[in-house]
């Protein structure tokens, strides 16, 4: 069975991770990692990171999905659109890793103590937004490239801090370096954060069966959730969107925020829900924020 994912060193660490658990569910089955170069793996090697729209790290790897070339497909949730392409579904969401947000800085510093100023790494607007809303004397600058290439740019002092995703730290090894996990009060993480999506064709019954045994459902619940939530709002890469759900006392707990990039302006909301359709939960928060003015937020991006 082939299987389709990034060759970059995070997306095969995650695979990997898939491939053990794949062969303690199906034993007699030859399992062959396909690492296929997306169109975001290709800006990346150019130096040019213009981000041309969600589905950059996606899109030919579905492609060989839903073209046979690979059997199934593995992602990390956040990268997937909220619309799947004809065909597809994710068959499997095993459980989530820590889904928050980190900062590793030179000095040691943690977020409330950072000087005036200081010189905080991230490209994506959902933490930029949230980060001057909480510290508006902070200079956000951007950066790309990957974990490694991050990491060794605040250590030659571009930048005094960094703000990264904990689960890919934690799934690199590289976890040691972390300053501060941030509190969701602060940073609430992109939808999808931390988890991983295994995509199969929608009419491959075999292996959909076999993948079922590779899903948690909890996480795959937490994940719908957050997906109804971003679908509604009709968020993208640059929308700066984020949600956070997890299963308490049995019932759906989703935090959902909206905001502009400036951090001037943020609108927060929590629903606890327990509607069997987590999805459907996820939509009445977006609905909510909406109806508080979330789609002028927006606009003021």
């Amino acid at each position: 069975m082939l299987i389709g994912t990034r060759g970059s060193s995070l997306a095969l660490a995650q695979t990997n991770e898939i491939v053990d658990s794949l062969k303690k569910v199906a034993p007699n089955i030859r399992w062959e990692v396909v690492p296929i170069k997306t169109q975001g793996d290709r800006m990346h090697d150019t130096g040019t990171d213009a981000v041309q729209g969600k589905s950059q790290f996606t899109k030919e790897i579905e492609d060989s999905l839903i073209q046979g070339q690979v059997d199934l497909a593995i992602h990390s949730m956040k990268d997937l659109t909220t619309d799947l392409p004809s065909g597809l579904v994710i068959a499997a969401v095993p459980e989530r890793v820590n889904p928050h947000d980190v900062l590793i800085s030179r000095n040691k510093k943690k977020f409330q103590q950072l000087s005036g100023g200081a010189r905080v790494g991230t490209s994506s607007p959902r933490r930029k937004a949230q980060l001057l809303a909480a510290r508006g004397d902070l200079d956000i600058v951007e950066m790309h490239g990957n974990i490694d290439t991050r990491l060794r740019k605040l250590k030659e002092g571009t930048y005094d801090s960094i703000v990264l995703a904990a689960a890919g730290l934690i799934r690199l090894g590289l976890d040691g370096s972390v300053t501060e996990f941030l509190s969701p009060k602060v940073m609430l993480p992109a939808v999808g954060q931390g988890a991983l999506a295994v995509q199969s064709r929608e009419d491959d019954t075999e292996i959909r069966n076999l993948l079922s045994k590779l899903d948690h459902e909890p996480s795959h619940r937490a994940i719908e959730a957050e997906r109804g939530f971003a679908r509604r709002l009709g968020a993208n890469c640059r929308t700066p969107t984020a949600a956070y759900a997890r299963l308490e006392n049995g019932k759906l707990t989703i935090d959902g925020l909206v905001a502009a990039t400036s951090g001037r302006l943020v609108l927060r909301g929590r629903i606890v829900s327990d509607n069997p359709s987590a999805e459907k939960a996820g939509v009445e928060l977006a609905e909510s924020l909406l109806q508080k003015g979330a789609e002028i937020v927006l606009e003021a991006t």
